[in-house]
């Protein structure tokens, strides 16, 4: 059994991805769009540039992710994807995903970690690495 993030965007899912590949060294493994889909006779015909399903490798996990249908879009809440690495990589790291977009705890020391920080990026994903 293989636990897999599934991520939902906004329509910024190949933008998202791309900057996931440059910032976290993640590779696309996968990128269908809706263009040339029989889910495309369902959308509108701006949208077949959009993500219909998408697979990258961050490490050795695989997380998911689409564009959500118009009008589907829910903004993510009651989770953060976590990442952890050395400290000196970990502070670069957050300070990438934390641009442009929400800084919800500074990445700092703490009793549990050399370096701990919890962000939003600008696509709306919640993230926090932590460095032991």
């Amino acid at each position: 059994m293989h636990l897999n993030p599934y991520i939902v965007f906004n329509g910024t899912c190949e933008e998202a991805l791309k900057f996931y590949e440059q910032t976290l060294g993640a590779k696309i493994e996968a990128l269908m769009k809706t263009a040339g889909s029989p889910a495309e006779k369902d959308m509108p015909p701006d949208w077949g540039d959009k993500i219909m399903h998408a697979r990258i490798a961050i490490g050795d996990t695989v997380v998911m992710a689409s564009d959500a249908p118009p009008g589907h879009y829910e903004r993510p809440a009651g989770f953060s994807l976590s990442i952890s690495v050395d400290t000196e990589k970990g502070e670069k790291i957050f300070n990438a995903l934390a641009e442009n977009g929400t800084i919800r705890m500074p990445f700092q020391p703490t009793f549990w970690a050399k370096g701990f920080g919890m962000c939003t990026d600008r696509f709306g994903i919640p993230w926090m690495l932590n460095c032991e």
